[in-house]
């Protein structure tokens, strides 16, 4: 195909967007909305994974040491559970600490009870965090087969729990994603199969003449990567204003949370600028691939002539 050609087909093809005005408006729209609805649904998954990351990083695995161990043993044991791949933190609380911890923590008259007692009772202990809260119990089974080690507590019921929110969280996303898609790819479909309709008479002769599929196909494949593009744009402006309030709003009301904070403050949530150019090259391919993709299945139909 020569440029002219090929330029005179684009021109067709912008030009086919003001004369197709109405469906034009509506597929823009509904895409533009569609990609909205993904892009947040997809943010707000990854903010979820994050605070549950939180969480679970600052669950504690505690390490009893048996009584009576001696000291190059606990190290040897400290340098084991470094050894542990789902292991991240470590750090050892000697049964001095413990004592002076539970004295600090009594009323006078509790501490009028354990006068007496001259010989510290409580054990030396580790106290780790580990990387992958699915791998919890794996990672205590380890931890138990270790020498040296007296007992392992850990939040078992409630690392089951997160996990199970993740997984549930993750399904939900997913058919949202792929609901509005499909209903995306229906909407452009539809039309683009209404502006072949329109222009059906002009189609016939075109192809009675000798003009290829291809040549009758470009202008509403460009059609369809116009809309997808000025789409792209807007959900991208839309996100990033919407989800920039938000982001302040749950900032502010996280903030008090301790329990989700995150080592930079944020509450655990992922600011618009950290993700800003993955959603934009997201919506830009989304946009022009739903678009081109649904122009493709409308116009196969109607150039059987």
């Amino acid at each position: 195909m020569r440029l002219t050609s090929f330029k005179y087909l684009v021109k067709q093809g912008v030009k086919g967007i003001w004369f197709n005005r109405v469906n034009s408006f509506a597929s823009l729209c509904i895409i533009t909305i569609s990609l909205v609805m993904v892009g947040l649904s997809v943010l707000f998954s990854q903010n979820i994974n994050r605070i549950i990351g939180s969480i679970e990083r600052r669950n504690e695995i505690i390490v009893i040491i048996r009584d009576g161990t001696p000291d190059n043993n606990i190290t040897l044991l400290g340098e084991q559970l470094e050894g542990n791949t789902n292991i991240f933190e470590i750090s050892f609380y000697s049964k001095e600490e413990a004592w002076e911890d539970m004295q600090e923590s009594m009323s006078e008259e509790e501490k009028s009870l354990f006068q007496y007692i001259e010989n510290n009772p409580l054990p030396d202990s580790y106290r780790v965090r580990v990387l992958d809260i699915a791998e919890l119990n794996a990672t205590v089974s380890e931890i138990e087969a270790l020498d040296s080690v007296e007992l392992v507590k850990a939040p078992n019921d409630f690392a089951s729990l997160l996990v199970n929110i993740r997984s549930v969280c993750a399904v939900i996303f997913a058919v949202i994603t792929v609901a509005l898609i499909a209903v995306s790819l229906v909407i452009i479909s539809n039309a683009t199969r209404t502006s072949v309709f329109a222009r059906r008479k002009e189609i016939y002769i075109m192809r009675y003449v000798g003009a290829s599929r291809s040549f009758i196909r470009i202008p509403f494949f460009v059609e369809g990567l116009t809309i997808g593009f000025i789409s792209a744009a807007l959900a991208f402006g839309i996100t990033w204003f919407g989800y920039s309030e938000i982001y302040i709003i749950l900032t502010s009301y996280l903030r008090s949370w301790n329990f989700i904070q995150s080592s930079g403050g944020a509450a655990g949530l992922i600011p618009i600028t950290e993700v800003a150019l993955r959603v934009a090259v997201f919506y830009l391919v989304a946009g022009i691939v739903i678009s081109a993709f649904g122009t493709v299945i409308s116009t196969r139909k109607h150039l059987k002539v």
